[in-house]
């Protein structure tokens, strides 16, 4: 089955404000600015569970992430192309890890560790927890290459992170999981500025 054009791109940029209606909404868009994917977050849920949708009138699903569990500090969360209806893999954060450096495993459909996403530097990463001002970096490790692939943008109001996987020449992150890990380094590390 042919995937969706929107998984062919080397850049995504994920955007949410952060003083929006409880929950907010999600948006990610690409390299010129258009809108790829839009989701509007649930307030209070204790099991994340983000739909995303082609736009904001959220009238076919495209990509789902799923949480494994609730509320757990190495939390699991499937990745399922609702289009093609198969189940991609899954991102797993190394909660006791990230205490220090946010770090995350990227897994395949059986639960196998094909990489990772790590933040840039421990020293860096320390400092950030103190001043929110340093911008966050993280590195896609996968097939024996390392590429720094994901980045904040500070800004007191809205929560930005590009993705550019464009390194990625040989394609080895299924981009649907990097979109994913793009929504959930903004989602859920955002949520610990």
């Amino acid at each position: 089955m042919t995937l969706n054009p929107i998984y062919n791109q080397t850049r995504y940029i994920a955007r949410k404000k952060i003083f929006s209606a409880p929950g907010g909404k999600l948006h990610i868009l690409g390299d010129s600015g258009e809108l790829l994917l839009f989701s509007e977050m649930k307030a209070f849920r204790l099991r994340e569970d983000i739909t995303l949708y082609p736009d904001e009138t959220m009238g076919r699903e495209l990509l789902r992430i799923k949480a494994r569990k609730i509320l757990d500090i190495s939390s699991t969360y499937d990745v399922y192309d609702m289009e093609t209806g198969e189940t991609v893999g899954a991102l797993r954060r190394k909660g006791l890890k990230s205490l220090i450096k946010d770090e995350w495993a990227i897994l395949d459909t059986q639960d196998n560790e094909i990489g990772t996403i790590k933040e840039d530097n421990a020293l860096l990463a320390l400092l950030r927890r103190a001043v929110a001002i340093i911008p966050l970096k993280y590195n896609l490790e996968i097939g024996g290459m390392v590429i720094p692939a994901f980045r904040y943008s500070f800004n007191p109001f809205v929560t930005k992170i590009t993705a550019d996987f464009s390194k990625d020449t040989h394609g080895k992150l299924d981009r649907r999981l990097g979109m994913a890990a793009t929504i959930l380094l903004c989602l859920v590390e955002g949520k610990q500025d």
